[in-house]
C-alpha cells in the first residue's frame, strides 16, 4: 500500500533512492538495478498495482505518486526525510506533428511531465538530501534533449529544456553536497515508450524498432544509472549519451534491408 504521508520511510541500514516512472520499463528497471546495488528503494508512479508487484519482487516501497500534482509530490516529501539518490525517470512523449500543425496540449502534457514533473521532484527532495549529507539527482532525458528531428518538435522541446534544467542545477548548488547527473539515452525498445506516442497504435510504436538490430533496452540505462551513483562521493558523472550501435542519431538509424 502507499504509506500516507505521516508514515515515514525507514531503511536505516540503506540509503533511500527515490525512483519515478517505476511502474514500468527504465523506471522498473532501475529500481530493480539500485535495490540489487544495496539501495531501499521507493518506487513511485501512478499504477499502484504494478508498483506493489515490484515492490514484493525486490524489497521496495510502493508510492503511488503523479510526478504533475503538487500535492501528490509533496506527500512523497514528507515521506523521505532522508534522500540519497533521486531518479527523475517519469516522462513521455506525445505524437509526432510537425511544428506548424502542433497539438498544444500534448506539449504541455510533454513539459509538465518531463519538465515541470522533474522540477517539482527535485525541489520537493533537495532538502531530504542535504539532511542526509550527500545526494545525486539523476535525471533521465533523451538524445532528444541534445538534437533534434522533424516531427518531434514538442518532445526535443521538453528535453532540451529538461537537459538546461540539470546544467544550472549543478551550477546553483555548487558546493553542496549534491551531485547531477544527466543520462541521456537513445532508441531505447520498451513496452509503452512509443505505444503511449502513438496513441495506442501498437503497429506503429513496433514499426520504430523494425529492422533494427539490438536497440537499447531498460536494463542497459539502468546500468548507467547504477555507475553514476555508485561513483566515490567526490565524482559527478555530468552526462551519459546512450545508443545503440546501429543508431548514429536520432533520425539517422541502420535498419536491416535498407
Amino acid at each position: 500500500m502507499t504509506p500516507p504521508a505521516s508514515a515515514p520511510v525507514h531503511a536505516p541500514s540503506s540509503p533511500v533512492a527515490v525512483v519515478t516512472g517505476a511502474s514500468s520499463g527504465i523506471g522498473a528497471a532501475t529500481a530493480r538495478r539500485l535495490a540489487a546495488e544495496g539501495f531501499h528503494v521507493v518506487a513511485a508512479a501512478r499504477r499502484i498495482d504494478r508498483l506493489e508487484k515490484l515492490a514484493a519482487e525486490i524489497g521496495a516501497t510502493a508510492f503511488q505518486l503523479d510526478v504533475t500534482d503538487e500535492a501528490s509530490v509533496a506527500a512523497l516529501a514528507e515521506a523521505v526525510p532522508e534522500c540519497a539518490v533521486l531518479v527523475n525517470n517519469a516522462g513521455g512523449a506525445f505524437g509526432l506533428d510537425p511544428v506548424a500543425d502542433a497539438d498544444l496540449e500534448q506539449w504541455r502534457r510533454m513539459f509538465d511531465v518531463n519538465v515541470l514533473g522533474s522540477v517539482r521532484m527535485t525541489k520537493a527532495l533537495l532538502p531530504a538530501m542535504v539532511r542526509y549529507g550527500r545526494g545525486h539527482v539523476v535525471n533521465i532525458t533523451s538524445i532528444a534533449g541534445h538534437l533534434v528531428y522533424e516531427g518531434g518538435g514538442g518532445y526535443t522541446a521538453a528535453k532540451h529544456a529538461q537537459h538546461a534544467m540539470s546544467e544550472t542545477l549543478r551550477l546553483e548548488l555548487n558546493g553542496q553536497p549534491v551531485r547531477i547527473t544527466e543520462i541521456a539515452p537513445g532508441m531505447v525498445k520498451t513496452e509503452e515508450f512509443s505505444l503511449v506516442r502513438f496513441g495506442g497504435d501498437a503497429e506503429r510504436a513496433e514499426a520504430t524498432y523494425r529492422g533494427v538490430d539490438a536497440p537499447l533496452v531498460a536494463e542497459d540505462i539502468a546500468d548507467c544509472v547504477a555507475f553514476a551513483v555508485t561513483r566515490p562521493a567526490h565524482v559527478d558523472v555530468d552526462l551519459m549519451v546512450i545508443k545503440p550501435i546501429a543508431q548514429a542519431a536520432p533520425h539517422k538509424v541502420h535498419r536491416s534491408g535498407s
